[in-house]
């Protein structure tokens, strides 16, 4: 009987009888409290792919009892991942190595895993001065001086806190190379390349980075040296030298050349490897990118600060060719300026380049304060894609094209399919022809206006702070508060006041813009409509925005239209772009969301923002429907989230409020029931977003 009913459930997934017989010989021979998680298993797998179903029931009955039924499914998940990133015959071999799976688990047991502390260590590397750097895994332990390369696992301690120790402890050396001038553009070149003379190198400049980080950092460095060796007596009175505050790399260089043929002790744990040829790729690309990112910012802050403007004019930027520069610290994280003659406090952007350009030259060259507008900007960029060595610097074009790939949430089986999805970007033509731009900026003239004060108000915007010890009148709630202290005994508090503090705006916002099908006709307009009147309103703001479209048509084909970067200013080319948005396929939003919030972890803002704008829920051609869509886009979004994105859509789809609250939140979307509302709509949800 028994038998009969597993025959009835297994057939329609597998074509041979003799294959269906002994699956059933398998699942009846096991303890019968697994038999219908064995069965619900295998009937999962084998939609995926028989063969797969096949090599897990013959060893299933073994595998429960060795790891459990927990462990068996961490077993599947690792194997499906591999079918996914390699094929069947690495998934089928993946599964007959079980005894390589348990060891593995028995180590990562004892190990402590970096997807799990990845939140907590990018918080604490962002928190550290210098430039903004990303995490990531890699075999070797470096950095190329952008993205700091972890191992995936480390289990080299007993505890986990001491595992996490190591881990915060390579994080922060592979930070001090970037910070106490390890990479400098002019001594990089100095650096070993060869083996003995590289590894001798690199442990003498850990010696020095261990000083440096002592010095500013001794907390940290306490918690270092609990995980470090004895450094053997021969090599201290180098350590001396080292440890002295006026020493630097090209002495690590010095000596290294001295002992590259010595003996060298055991390298430190947190320690890991030198990659100059990796750095000096990525630092001259950096150079030429932030001297063009620096000369704009410094045009757009002398062409829209008040001191700066001559008759309610601003100023031409070619007036501020001498903008000075004075550092005021070499270890200051916010250098000061001087804009002919007068002292000038930089925004965010420009203080986060000026510190990045610092750690590169170790001062700010003259010719990189020279104020230049987004024409010189762009043809610096083209130059440089234009280049005729293709190895040297691939042009913009040849990018775009190149696929990213990402991972998509199969919530079947509560796991990531590996590097499923393959998104490109795409540029827009834009639509020089078209009255479009002007018919909508004549329309909406009146509306225009009022937004761009109202968004002029937002740079004045003030906040009042509470309890606070000097301000312009008393705090009445903190006065009572201090005088029933008084009263009671305790020692009177001097915060008795309230002031007004001026909000610095310090945002990133990419605004995600639906283009598939379903837009087309008046969705499609009222969308462009709504993106003109917004980037109008934003010119009264200083806030980074970008723009970018998408579509597809199943996961090998994920777009991501270009409307305008965050390193672009709104100007009649992106209102061509904005001109030219058109219906395209479907919409598969979780590969977009993964993209785009990768492109904002790069942007060093206080607040970022991921607005969506779509007029349906997750669809796309192949099985990318229903509830699977919708719960890989709610993973896309929790994962966001994590990475400090606040998510928020504006929709028009009537039948939102069924699926939204679970993918956004309650909280983080809005329906617009009137699609023609949606332009006069979205600069107020936007408003009200980063007020």
């Amino acid at each position: 009987m028994e038998r009969d009913r597993l025959r009835q459930q297994l057939e329609p997934f597998f074509f041979n009888r003799w294959t269906i017989e002994e699956i059933s010989d398998v699942i009846l021979e096991i303890d019968p409290r697994w038999r219908q998680f064995l069965l619900d298993w295998i009937v999962s797998l084998s939609k995926t792919h028989p063969e797969i179903a096949y090599q897990f029931a013959s060893k299933a009955g073994f595998a429960l009892r060795t790891i459990g039924p927990e462990g068996c499914e961490s077993w599947l998940q690792s194997a499906l991942d591999v079918y996914f990133e390699q094929g069947l015959a690495a998934a089928v071999e993946a599964l007959s190595n079980l005894d390589r799976f348990i060891a593995d688990r028995r180590k990562r047991s004892r190990g402590l895993e970096f997807a799990n502390i990845r939140g907590v260590l990018q918080h604490f590397v962002h928190g550290l001065n210098g430039r903004r750097l990303s995490l990531d895994t890699s075999d070797e332990v470096l950095t190329d001086s952008e993205t700091l390369y972890l191992p995936a696992l480390i289990d080299q301690f007993p505890l986990e806190r001491q595992n996490f120790a190591c881990y915060r402890a390579i994080a922060v050396h592979q930070w001090a190379q970037c910070w106490y001038g390890t990479w400098r553009a002019d001594t990089i070149a100095q650096i070993p390349r060869d083996g003995p003379a590289q590894r001798t190198f690199h442990y003498l400049e850990t010696l020095r980075l261990n000083a440096c980080i002592e010095r500013d950092y001794p907390g940290l460095a306490r918690q270092m040296t609990a995980l470090q060796q004895e450094i053997p007596e021969a090599w201290k009175p180098l350590q001396a030298k080292l440890c002295d505050p006026s020493s630097n790399v090209l002495d690590s260089i010095r000596l290294s050349a001295e002992l590259w043929d010595k003996p060298r002790p055991d390298p430190f744990p947190f320690q890991g490897k030198l990659d100059p040829d990796r750095v000096q790729a990525k630092l001259d690309a950096r150079l030429q990118r932030e001297q063009q990112q620096l000369r704009l910012a410094l045009s757009r802050f002398a062409n829209r600060n008040d001191s700066f403007r001559d008759d309610d004019a601003a100023v031409s930027v070619d007036a501020h060719d001498e903008i000075r520069f004075e550092l005021l610290d070499e270890r200051d994280s916010a250098p000061g300026f001087e804009l002919d003659g007068i002292p000038i406090a930089p925004d965010t952007e420009i203080a986060d380049l000026a510190v990045s350009i610092l750690q590169d030259l170790g001062e700010i060259p003259r010719d990189y304060l020279r104020a230049g507008g987004s024409a010189d900007y762009r043809a610096s960029l083209e130059a440089w894609s234009g280049t005729d060595d293709a190895d040297e610097a691939p042009k913009e074009s040849d990018q775009r094209q190149a696929a990213h790939f990402y991972d998509e949430w199969d919530y079947t089986r509560k796991a990531h399919r590996k590097r499923w999805c393959a998104v490109r970007e795409r540029s827009i033509n834009p639509d020089y022809d078209s009255r479009f731009v002007d018919e909508t900026l004549h329309k909406y003239r009146g509306h225009i206006k009022s937004l761009r004060r109202s968004f002029e108000a937002l740079q004045d915007e003030y906040r009042i702070l509470k309890k606070q010890p000097d301000g312009e009148n008393l705090d009445i709630d903190a006065l009572v508060e201090a005088i029933c202290d008084a009263r009671s005994g305790m020692e009177m508090t001097s915060r008795i006041y309230r002031k007004a503090h001026r909000v610095e705006r310090n945002i990133a916002v990419i605004l995600m813009v639906d283009m598939s099908g379903s837009t087309k006709g008046w969705i499609n307009l009222a969308q462009r409509e709504a993106l003109i009147l917004l980037a109008e309103a934003l010119r009264s703001l200083d806030d980074r925005y970008a723009i970018y479209g998408f579509s597809g048509n199943t996961r090998k084909r994920c777009e991501i239209f270009s409307i305008k970067t965050f390193d672009e200013i709104y100007d009649d080319e992106i209102r061509a772009r904005i001109a030219a948005i058109a219906p395209q396929d479907y919409t598969r939003m979780g590969a977009t969301i993964r993209h785009l919030s990768h492109l904002l972890d790069k942007v060093n803002a206080r607040t970022k923002l991921l607005i969506t704008l779509s007029d349906g829920k997750p669809d796309d051609y192949d099985t990318y429907h229903g509830e699977y869509g919708v719960e890989d886009t709610r993973m896309a979004l929790f994962e966001a989230r994590q990475r400090g994105i606040h998510p928020f859509c504006i929709t028009i789809d009537e039948q939102a409020r069924e699926y939204l609250p679970h993918m956004y939140g309650a909280s983080s979307y809005v329906l617009i029931d009137d699609i023609a509302q949606l332009p006069y709509r979205i600069s107020e949800i936007y408003r009200s977003l980063t007020s």
